[in-house]
């Protein structure tokens, strides 16, 4: 396999072969294995094993690769979310981290259970044609009890962007990824005083958030996946890609789900009834909340462009995505601005 991004490195069968054994023990076997695609950060293979378990390896970027900053650590970071979320949101389906590693020669792996079912993604490109709306409603449900898991401080963990307020983690979650398109010489539609003096202006609503709930952060469809239950309907079976966690204003998992557009203006979609069925109370999408989200979105749109060059993309060679990134980050800046 060719890696398609700079962080991603090559592996072969023997690869994976080699770090099952350092997994489970030099007599463990790989009947079968092949890579997952979908992501742009890590590698990632799927194995059979010898006693018919199906497991996942993820291997990250070697040593000395080029990362945004907030990427630093982030395979440690995957197993500890997994982790979390099995001991105290269990009815959320996440991968169960059977081992996490380093070698000399391979650098950081995770090998966790392989969950059943086909992404959000996928299942759309396929044209199955099947209503994923209960399996939408199931990740409104799964988001609210992730939300439920209180940290102790907002941001991310380790030595990442974070604070002792949503305000001041979030400001500084912002001032990374200027520092990074900075480091990439990236241009940016807006200045870092032009962004610094919207962040103030709503800094306020930012300050209603009082209690860093666990947030999933990157789940757009490709990290959902679903699978029929036994009624033949479409329902949720995992969360994948947990390195990305944070704690912060649950309404930010509110925006990866609906990539691109605004739940705002979708009060009735899946996503957002389930999530109230599970709350039990009105999701409030008030004037604050909008600012809010309007800062979420410019966040998101900002780091996706920001992290095109560490993954091998420029304006020539993906001309739509930046194109397209460009003009939502314009109509954030313009409604922030308004």
């Amino acid at each position: 396999m060719t890696g398609v991004s700079p962080t991603q490195r090559p592996l072969t069968g023997d690869d994976v072969a080699y770090l099952v054994r350092a997994s489970f023990g030099p007599h463990t076997r790989v009947r079968d294995a092949g890579p997952l695609a979908g992501g742009g950060y890590a590698t990632v293979w799927w194995a059979r094993l010898d006693d018919d378990r199906r497991v996942v390896l993820k291997l990250a970027p070697p040593a000395g690769t080029p990362l945004l900053r907030y990427e630093r650590g982030l395979c440690a970071a995957e197993a500890r979310y997994f982790r979390l979320v099995a001991a105290h949101a269990p009815q959320v389906p996440v991968p169960q981290v059977l081992r996490h590693g380093t070698d000399p020669a391979y650098g950081e792996w995770l090998v966790t259970t392989m969950l059943p079912g086909r992404s959000l993604s996928d299942l759309a490109g396929a044209g199955v044609g099947v209503d994923d709306g209960p399996a939408r409603h199931d990740l409104g449900v799964a988001l609210a009890a992730l939300h439920r898991v209180t940290g102790d401080r907002f941001g991310y963990d380790g030595d990442r962007a974070g604070g002792p307020t949503w305000r001041v983690a979030f400001t500084a979650m912002l001032d990374a990824l200027l520092d990074d398109a900075t480091d990439w010489h990236v241009p940016l539609p807006v200045t870092p005083d032009r962004l610094h003096t919207l962040v103030e202006r709503h800094a306020d609503t930012l300050d209603e958030v009082r209690r860093p709930a666990l947030l999933h952060f990157d789940c757009w469809d490709g990290n959902v996946l679903a699978a029929p239950g036994p009624e033949g309907r479409l329902r949720l079976r995992g969360l994948v890609d947990g390195e990305r966690f944070l704690y912060g204003d649950p309404l930010l998992d509110l925006v990866s789900p609906l990539l691109f557009r605004r739940v705002e203006d979708e009060p009735e979609h899946p996503l957002v009834r389930g999530y109230r069925s599970a709350v039990g109370a009105p999701l409030v999408l008030d004037a604050s909340a909008r600012r809010r989200l309007g800062l979420y979105r410019l966040h998101l749109y900002l780091l996706m462009t920001v992290e095109m060059p560490s993954r091998g993309m420029t304006p020539s060679s993906h001309p739509q995505r930046h194109a397209r990134l460009a003009a939502l980050l314009d109509a954030e800046l313009g409604a922030l601005a308004a």
